[in-house]
């Protein structure tokens, strides 16, 4: 059983806007989750998401023409 704990970041094209998320990529390989969390709201709920299912959105946000 693994004990690590989330090593949450945000991405440096976030420029402090606030509506930015927190990532804790570190759980990927050791408990194929992602955790996500609201950088506003650090002690707030996290939602997890299978490595796939991340992988999928990042997949469709870098296709996208925001």
């Amino acid at each position: 059983m693994t004990t690590d704990s989330p090593r949450w970041f945000k991405s440096s094209y976030s420029n402090n806007g606030g509506n930015c998320m927190a990532v804790a990529a570190n759980l990927a390989a050791s408990r194929g989750l992602v955790p996500v969390r609201d950088s506003k709201n650090p002690g707030g709920p996290v939602l997890a998401f299978s490595t796939g299912a991340f992988a999928t959105f990042v997949t469709g946000i870098k296709s996208s023409a925001i």
